[in-house]
């Protein structure tokens, strides 16, 4: 899979912007603030859905303009396929693939994977739970964009059933959302530890090539008692603890169980790594967790997109090897950095250069 031409319209700081690229590598050198993580960004936003960078889709709408539009060739093994997404600040997003509109953007889940590696994945390691959680999140739509479905109705069933909880509602009047989020929630936790099976052996293995001194693992914190791969078994075991701490959820006002309050533990040797692990140990954490989900998509026969924005200057060289040797391995790589120094000399390809907005192909 490669990406063969992108157009911005309003999207950040780009009124508009059209390039054309092939497979390999692609080099967008600029100093911060001068757009070119906005580029990678509109990428990433295709596979995704969302920005790694912003809660909301608002900030991606050029200031002033009600819209902005992202559109994608990503040539695939057997056809092109030709992405149209419209973005708008104050009403739902409209898609198009191969100009034919779409009931909803999330059907452009699967068309287009990323793996991508930013300083923002320290968070991973040292972040929220919930950083943890899109992660494994963002490889389950990778992996079987039919998820992205279920995570969505998962995330507004739980936010109608607090809106109930707040107004202490009846037990009566929560039935059917307890229904709707223990079972669209048994079925996340089940699809988690099953993706958690494969991953996990995978990671540690990645970890033990960058950082042999001390093993890693990840474990499942779940809000349920024994969770298992079997949805239906974990849903009886969230619907037996909502009865159980019903009166604690209407005087909080919040779904104190499902897998919106679950965490992956992450583990150095006997101890947890947040709190524990040092900077470079804590890298070498985060960028275990990003090389191991780049191998499971090509595991499975996938040739995901690999962006690298901005991280070269935050690593070692130990680190910063793992990613070159990526680099020049994938079917496609998109680099930012911010002078040409900050690129190491074995990464070369198509370059080209941002500055105020306007991007300038290297002769």
């Amino acid at each position: 899979m490669y990406l063969s031409h992108l157009s911005l319209t309003n999207f950040r700081s780009y009124s508009e912007l059209d390039i054309s690229f092939n497979k390999g590598i692609s080099i967008f050198i600029g100093r911060n603030g001068e757009g070119k993580t906005n580029i990678v960004e509109s990428i990433l936003y295709l596979a995704f859905q969302s920005s790694h960078r912003t809660a909301g889709d608002q900030p991606l709408v050029k200031l002033g303009q009600t819209s902005a539009y992202v559109r994608a060739k990503i040539q695939q093994q057997d056809r092109e396929v030709l992405l149209e997404l419209e973005i708008n600040a104050e009403k739902a997003n409209r898609a198009r693939i191969n100009q034919n509109p779409v009931r909803s953007q999330k059907e452009l889940f699967g068309l287009t994977q990323c793996v991508y590696f930013s300083p923002e994945d320290l968070d991973l390691v040292r972040g929220d739970p919930s950083e943890r959680r899109r992660f494994i999140d963002q490889l389950l739509t990778l992996k079987s964009p039919r998820l992205a479905g279920v995570i969505s109705d998962y995330e507004r069933a739980v936010r109608q059933r607090n809106s109930l909880l707040k107004t202490r509602a009846s037990y009566s009047s929560l039935e059917s959302w307890d229904q709707q989020v223990a079972q669209l929630g048994g079925e996340i936790i089940a699809t988690r530890l099953t993706l958690l099976n494969e991953f996990e052996p995978l990671f540690t293995e990645v970890y033990s090539e960058i950082s042999p001194e001390k093993p890693a693992h990840i474990a499942y914190k779940s809000s349920i008692e024994n969770p298992s791969v079997n949805p239906n078994e974990n849903t009886q075991i969230i619907l037996t603890k909502m009865a159980d701490i019903k009166s604690q959820e209407i005087d909080r006002g919040l779904t104190l169980v499902g897998p919106h309050r679950d965490d992956l533990l992450l583990q150095l040797g006997d101890h947890l790594v947040k709190g524990y692990a040092s900077h470079g140990e804590s890298w070498s954490i985060a960028l275990s967790l990003k090389l191991a989900g780049y191998q499971m998509l090509q595991n499975e026969g996938s040739s995901p997109i690999l962006i690298l924005d901005d991280v070269f200057s935050e690593l070692d060289e130990e680190r910063r090897t793992q990613l070159i040797t990526l680099a020049n391995t994938a079917e496609q790589t998109f680099i930012t950095v911010a002078v040409e120094s900050d690129l190491p000399q074995e990464l070369s390809g198509a370059t080209f250069h941002v500055k105020s907005g306007i991007v300038k192909v290297k002769v």
